[in-house]
């Protein structure tokens, strides 16, 4: 039995995850109903977006103490979104909060290789959320539906 198969039965959602030129995989995201092009990092504790981009994903961002370092930057000044919903094809997230910081390096980079810029980052916590599960050879992420019971 395929691996798409056996995770559909458990309620899994599939993904198709596109390899950039750089190497990296790129996934569309909605956060609060705006579409965003995201690279998806399992490295990244957080998610993120940048501090440019708090009005088109309708932020309530609030500076914050933490520091953020990663992509060859290190003590970046942060903000804070909570109370988001994201979207990530048919698998969704509410009252999820967001990292902002300064992402213009991580841009530099993509088009300095010719990649199309990102809005931010899907790293681990939405991973973890979703119990995902990463096909390498088929380029696929699988996020389990998250089910409310009342």
């Amino acid at each position: 039995m395929k691996l798409k198969n056996i995770l559909k039965r458990k309620n899994y959602i599939t993904l198709k995850l596109k390899k950039t030129i750089t190497g990296h995989y790129e996934i569309k995201a909605k956060i609060n109903g705006k579409k965003g092009r995201f690279i998806l990092d399992t490295g990244a504790s957080n998610s993120c977006v940048g501090l440019d981009q708090a009005k088109h994903f309708k932020l309530n961002a609030k500076d914050s103490k933490t520091k953020a370092s990663g992509a060859g930057a290190i003590d970046m000044p942060t903000q804070q979104a909570t109370k988001n919903k994201i979207k990530l094809g048919k698998w969704s997230y509410n009252n999820f909060n967001l990292i902002l910081f300064d992402l213009s390096h991580v841009n530099t980079a993509l088009t300095q290789h010719n990649a199309k810029v990102v809005h931010g980052v899907i790293g681990a916590d939405i991973l973890q959320k979703g119990n995902a599960i990463i096909d390498y050879q088929k380029d696929k992420l699988y996020l389990k539906k998250i089910i409310f019971k009342f």
